[in-house]
């Protein structure tokens, strides 16, 4: 329901029904700001504010003949208005009213996104609090290295869900500008005072000196940040997608009643939904790279950008929407797995214990040269299938004359690799 809800909010806020009804919210404000200044009588503007509406179906339909999004929506607005009409979009160009309407749409939708992260973060707590202490094998390069637990992995991914919170809110202030400085952005038709007004009411700042449109700059840093955001996503994704392999199975997307993995193999349990968040981030970030193509424009403005914006604005934000509530759900419905944790840890017979065997040696006044070629000559045995990294060194003379069998035990220990997790976890959930 949650996934469902979130969709259509977003939805609903890029729909063409929303997207005319902020063009005519800054149509408005801009006429009231006018008869503030006198240039509206009073009696024009109570029957513009009544009567102002518009018509989707017949602004598709004007548009197809005068090849002009905006001019069709006014004449639309002019036909439910009547004559006081003339006193709308006085002294405003087109891109008054499309980037201001624009910021104030990526603002709103990036109000939802930020709700979304802070969703996120609470389903990533609660889960790397409950597996705090489930100790299971930390890898590099995909080959075990040495204990860790799933909780800290958890809380991982939920710091960096912290910094593209922050990301966010600050992505957010960055797009929260718009313009009603007229053609080429000089106020040579419209007084500052009216810009400022109408800004001051839609929740928005001005562009310090715009052309005839917002700079794309702004755009650029907006959909870039909801790149990132979207490569945090695939990073958990992919985390997901390793671990539900068959050969490691230590934790499990949710597999619900009824559903089928596979229309040839009825056992078939797949990581669908890390596979498909992975797919998505794919598109979002290539969202980013068209909105730093729009930054360069010719002169004061050409409308590259345009097309562009009208397929990124309302995909790269529903997308990162929709992988974030996926996420989410996903993540609380996460099956995991200790025993098998524990069991693949077991896997190399102990040589994930190997660094503290050399640390001990070490300890005991060899160089590391050396103690690392008579710990790496027995882990080479064990991954030769040749027998238990313990007996081995036990065996090895070199390494017996340096350590008693009690030290040696106690390399092989768990308790140091959860000794700090307590102090990783009030770093990360202070």
């Amino acid at each position: 329901m949650i996934e469902r809800y979130s969709r259509e909010v977003m939805t609903k806020l890029w729909s063409p029904e929303n997207r005319y009804l902020k063009w005519l919210e800054v149509e408005l404000w801009a006429c009231k700001a006018w008869e503030r200044k006198g240039k509206i009588p009073k009696a024009s503007l109570a029957r513009i504010i009544k009567r102002a509406r518009f018509d989707v179906a017949e602004i598709d339909k004007i548009e197809k003949v005068v090849k002009h999004d905006v001019i069709a929506f006014l004449t639309s607005v002019a036909e439910f208005v009547g004559p006081d009409s003339r006193f709308i979009h006085m002294g405003l160009t087109s891109s008054d009213v499309l980037d201001t309407a624009f910021g104030a749409l990526l603002k709103e939708s990036s109000e939802v996104i930020i709700e979304d992260i802070k969703n996120l973060m609470k389903a990533l707590k609660k889960r790397a609090k409950e597996h705090k202490n489930t100790v299971m094998m930390g890898r590099s390069h995909g080959i075990h290295a040495e204990p860790t637990t799933f909780g800290l992995k958890l809380a991982m991914f939920y710091d960096e869900a912290k910094r593209n919170l922050e990301r966010m809110k600050r992505a957010k202030e960055v797009i929260s500008y718009g313009k009603l400085s007229g053609a080429v952005g000089t106020f040579s038709n419209i007084d500052p005072s009216i810009e400022k007004y109408v800004l001051k009411n839609m929740g928005l700042k001005a562009e310090g000196a715009a052309t005839q449109v917002v700079h794309r700059d702004r755009h650029a840093e907006f959909f870039s940040t909801l790149a990132i955001v979207a490569s945090s996503i695939e990073k958990i994704a992919v985390e997901v997608r390793h671990l539900q392999r068959t050969e490691v199975l230590e934790v499990e997307e949710p597999f619900t009643k009824g559903q089928k993995g596979s229309s040839a193999m009825p056992h078939k349990r797949n990581p669908i939904l890390s596979e498909n968040l992975t797919g998505l981030a794919r598109l979002v970030r290539g969202h980013a790279v068209s909105a730093q193509e729009n930054v360069a424009l010719w002169h004061e403005r050409d409308i590259s950008h345009s097309s562009v914006e009208r397929v990124i604005g309302p995909d790269a934000t529903t997308l990162v929407d929709f992988m974030l509530v996926r996420l989410t759900k996903m993540i609380e419905g996460l099956v995991v797995y200790p025993e098998n944790m524990r069991a693949n840890m077991d896997k190399l017979g102990g040589l994930v214990f190997s660094q503290r065997v050399l640390l001990k040696l070490v300890d005991k006044g060899i160089t590391r040269e050396e103690g690392y070629k008579l710990v790496q000559r027995s882990a080479m045995n064990v991954w030769k299938g040749k027998g238990d990294f313990l007996e081995l060194l036990k065996k090895d003379k070199a390494v017996v004359e340096k350590l008693s069998e009690k030290e040696l035990v106690s390399c092989f220990d768990l308790k140091p690799y959860l000794k700090n997790v307590d102090y990783i976890f009030k770093r990360i959930f202070k």
